[in-house]
């Protein structure tokens, strides 16, 4: 359940990220795109995908985050870097980092 509003969480996925980002915006949630077995690095590109939208979930009051670390701090090392993202409410980027903290 989300514990700002008591209410069970729902799953959405439109396949665009800004059409993404952009519900998260309007309705609140959680946008992930976590790293896995065959992108162990993420998928989203850091320098024009990750950052930017990052900069506007925070601009807006939210976090983003590669589930241990702010989004823009990561300093790229390579144009086509990848990351592991979760855009999202603040409390729900926190609580998942909690989550990948006891990982």
């Amino acid at each position: 359940k989300n514990p700002a509003s008591g209410k069970p969480y729902s799953l959405r996925y439109i396949g665009s990220m800004v059409g993404d980002i952009h519900r998260t915006l309007l309705y609140g949630g959680i946008f992930g795109y976590p790293a896995d077995k065959k992108n162990p690095n993420g998928k989203l590109r850091l320098l024009y995908e990750c950052a930017p939208m990052g900069f506007i979930m925070e601009q807006a009051g939210g976090l983003a985050s590669t589930g241990t670390e702010r989004i823009l701090d990561v300093k790229p090392e390579k144009v086509h870097q990848r990351l592991p993202t979760f855009l999202g409410s603040k409390l729900d980027v926190e609580l998942l980092e909690s989550y990948y903290k006891k990982l």
